[in-house]
């Protein structure tokens, strides 16, 4: 099939874990013989001169990169005018190369390109996949009370709504779709994240010598929850003396983070490293004696695959698609999301029972070749390609946004 995927993340432009989902799937759907066109942008702050749009291929695939048009527009300030701006660009670029290649479907990832890809679906008369990563109300707890919330919220009805099938990367997510967006919704298929187990070499671990050291690597924002690991380090350390916690990653609730040591009297044992490459990131894999993913809301976490194939312990919360890829007393130990204390005793019972832990590190990692591989997530979501029509036209109106969280929220 002629694909035409359109996301505001490829590399090089990379901003969080969607980006590395779309270029490994629209990889393994060209390995499998599919001719794959990725629509993407430049990035953000460049202009047409210093970065024309781009036209090329790599590991099998097209990539076009929209230009950024001159409108002065910072993502971080403009967010929902940046989006239309991007949008625009990607439209235009969209249409320059359907004069000369047309798609079979368009696949839109995330609310960012919904413009330009129920657009660009449109004009062609193919039908829309659209896979929804996240969604606003979720990342806040259910509210969507604020002005930027609604418009963000409208935008990814829009889409879900205008998709001729929806995919979503955990079964709680295609709930959370459902019930935020439905009821007149296309199928909605739950197909997991997949992982590059060649990227993230195994390594058995050694016995640990030294104090226990706690890792975690991901955006510093409120719903990862790693201000619970904070809490329960202070009590981890009562127990296990001399026992540290390493944050790597980049976002907008560091200074929040540094407080919360402080006020928890943890804050020498607990450094904050920034973002890290793959090699570096790696290498803290392979010496943390367990990994922590503390969310309180999470669609899914690639982060526990790469952990996993590598073979680092898992400790997670079950939120979302974490309690689908983590299995507890399996693959990993689980606690409910924000129960801290139930993070304390998992962290406790990793460092106690440390043959237990290998065994079932060892399991998670077993795991991933069977349910998680590239090539079996790129063959199912080809057959919803293939099994997708495009639903005859429907007028649809503004969402009703109901200002109130989630049921069980």
């Amino acid at each position: 099939m002629k694909v035409l995927i359109v996301s505001w993340e490829y590399p090089p432009v990379i901003v969080g874990g969607l980006g590395r989902h779309v270029h490994n799937l629209a990889v393994h759907l060209a390995q499998a013989g599919h001719d794959v066109v990725v629509l993407a942008r430049q990035p953000s702050g460049t202009d047409a001169a210093s970065h024309p749009t781009t036209d090329s291929s790599a590991d099998g695939v097209r990539v076009v990169a929209a230009a950024e048009d001159p409108p002065h527009l910072i993502f971080g300030e403009d967010m929902i005018a940046w989006t239309l701006a991007m949008g625009h660009a990607m439209v235009r670029a969209g249409l320059q190369l359907s004069e000369e290649w047309r798609p079979d479907v368009v696949h839109a990832h995330d609310w960012l390109v919904a413009h330009p890809a129920i657009t660009l679906a449109e004009h062609l008369g193919v039908p829309l996949v659209a896979t929804i990563h996240a969604t606003e109300a979720g990342r806040h707890s259910g509210w969507v009370s604020g002005r930027i919330n609604k418009q963000v919220h409208s935008v990814e009805w829009w889409l879900a709504n205008a998709a001729d099938a929806l995919i979503t990367c955990s079964r709680s997510m295609r709930d959370e779709v459902c019930a935020l967006f439905g009821p007149a919704l296309s199928p909605v298929t739950v197909i997991h994240n997949g992982i590059d187990t060649a990227t993230w070499a195994f390594r058995r671990r050694a016995p640990r010598t030294g104090p226990p050291r706690l890792f975690y690597a991901g955006r510093l924002e409120y719903e990862k929850g790693i201000q619970d690991a904070v809490k329960a380090l202070r009590e981890v350390r009562k127990t296990h003396p001399g026992t540290t916690l390493t944050v790597a990653g980049s976002g907008t609730q560091l200074e929040w983070l540094k407080q919360c040591a402080r006020e928890a009297r943890v804050s020498r044992s607990v450094r904050f490293i920034g973002s890290l490459g793959h090699d570096d990131l790696l290498a803290w894999l392979y010496q943390a004696d367990a990994i922590l993913l503390p969310s309180r809301y999470e669609p899914f976490g690639i982060v526990a695959l790469e952990a996993a194939a590598a073979g680092a312990p898992l400790i997670a919360s079950t939120a979302g698609g974490l309690g689908e890829a983590v299995i507890d007393g399996v693959t990993g130990r689980t606690f409910a999301p924000g129960d801290v204390a139930g993070l304390v005793s998992c962290i406790r019972n990793a460092l106690d029972e440390p043959e237990l832990t290998q065994q079932l590190a060892d399991a998670a990692r077993k795991r991933l070749t069977q349910e998680f591989d590239w090539a079996t997530v790129a063959f199912a979501t080809a057959e919803v390609y293939k099994t997708t029509s495009k639903r005859p036209h429907r007028t649809l109106g503004r969402p009703t946004i109901v200002e109130r969280p989630l049921p069980g929220r």
